[in-house]
């Protein structure tokens, strides 16, 4: 996601409003995905690398064919703009197959180690950890890859994140929270961590076009390429004894969580500050815990509750933390301004 307040974004498509409201759409269809997961193990003996195949395939197909999906694309796809926000750089071939290829193998392991954790430990716990995790991954992966600070309210949401995943993992009762499904829910947030690193160091080096919808087209079609051959071997056309329900649960994976929430995605994180869809995207968590609780009849002990509060506390630290150091550079930048400064810093350009 491209820093609104560059040069780029002086004039966005979308109105904030609208852009706020998309974001709190995806944030919902998001979570709703695990929840269709665990009614499609449900029904049928399908296994998370068969759905996570399917949703990719299907997403792609989507994408590619909705007009009404395309027309929700960022204005800035396809191009990039330079570290510290300067002029708009066109991206190599060589960059976009770095991209495209890391981001396919990353939702790979993001989307089926998801899926594996819901129906291992359930979707309320299996969503929270995944998702309380992911940012944790991402704050430390920067530290020692890129050596970004993590300040004290970066190292007191790690903190935070570490405690609550060890209340639900000691004090989750067994029944309620499985040691396997947090691990499969780790592995997918150090998947979903590799593939936000990876366009985060290309969005440094001018690589830019990680928040294009036809960028995460192609990268659904090398993740579905990916995934084929496990799939194959687990199982990629299920025994069920309702084919159109399994069919229609199927379908809503590829439409709404997948092709229509990436493209609402993109199109309103163009516009908003990263730090604001940091905390929007806390909606996932809470809709994947109520219709766990709801729909599928998932019980939430009081050590689950707390251990969640933790976690997305965690997460709410971070994207704070986020926000006061990006306020502190753009004074820095305005400060060089109004001295005269050649050296002031320059707004970072970020890609989440």
């Amino acid at each position: 996601m491209s820093n609104p307040h560059s040069p780029s974004a002086a004039h966005p498509v979308l109105p904030v409003g609208r852009s706020l409201a998309y974001l709190v759409v995806a944030g919902i269809a998001w979570g709703t995905a695990g929840a269709a997961g665990s009614l499609v193990f449900r029904n049928s003996d399908m296994g998370p690398l068969a759905l996570s195949f399917w949703r990719c395939a299907g997403g792609l197909l989507l994408l590619l064919a909705v007009p009404a999906l395309k027309a929700l694309r960022s204005p800035r796809e396809g191009r990039g703009r330079a570290a510290g926000g300067g002029a708009p750089v066109t991206e190599t071939r060589r960059t976009r197959l770095i991209r495209i290829g890391g981001t396919g193998v990353g939702l790979a392991v993001f989307q089926t180690a998801y899926f594996a954790a819901v129906e291992s430990t359930g979707l309320a716990v299996g969503t929270v950890v995944t998702l309380g995790a992911g940012p944790v991954l991402i704050a430390i992966g920067a530290r020692v890859t890129m050596g970004e600070r993590l300040g004290l309210g970066g190292l007191a949401a790690v903190t935070g994140a570490l405690a609550g995943l060890t209340v639900l993992v000691l004090g989750g009762g067994g029944a309620e929270v499985r040691l396997a499904g947090v691990g499969y829910a780790v592995l997918s947030a150090a998947g979903f961590a590799a593939l936000t690193l990876l366009t985060r160091w290309l969005g440094r080096t001018g690589g830019g076009a990680a928040g294009s919808l036809a960028g995460t087209a192609w990268s659904f079609a090398v993740s579905a390429a990916v995934v084929l051959p496990l799939a194959l071997a687990e199982g990629l056309l299920p025994r069920t004894d309702d084919l159109v329900r399994l069919l229609l649960l199927l379908l809503y994976v590829a439409a709404i969580p997948t092709a229509l929430a990436y493209a609402l995605y993109f199109a309103g994180a163009a516009v908003v500050r990263a730090a604001t869809v940091s905390v929007i995207m806390l909606l996932e968590p809470v809709s994947a815990a109520l219709l766990a609780v709801t729909l599928l009849g998932e019980e939430l002990t009081a050590t689950t509750v707390l251990g969640t509060v933790l976690l997305l506390a965690a997460v709410t630290g971070l994207a704070l933390a986020e926000a006061r150091a990006a306020a502190a550079v753009r004074r820095g930048a305005g400060d060089g301004v109004t001295r005269g400064r050649t050296d002031a810093p320059a707004p970072q350009s970020a890609v989440r």
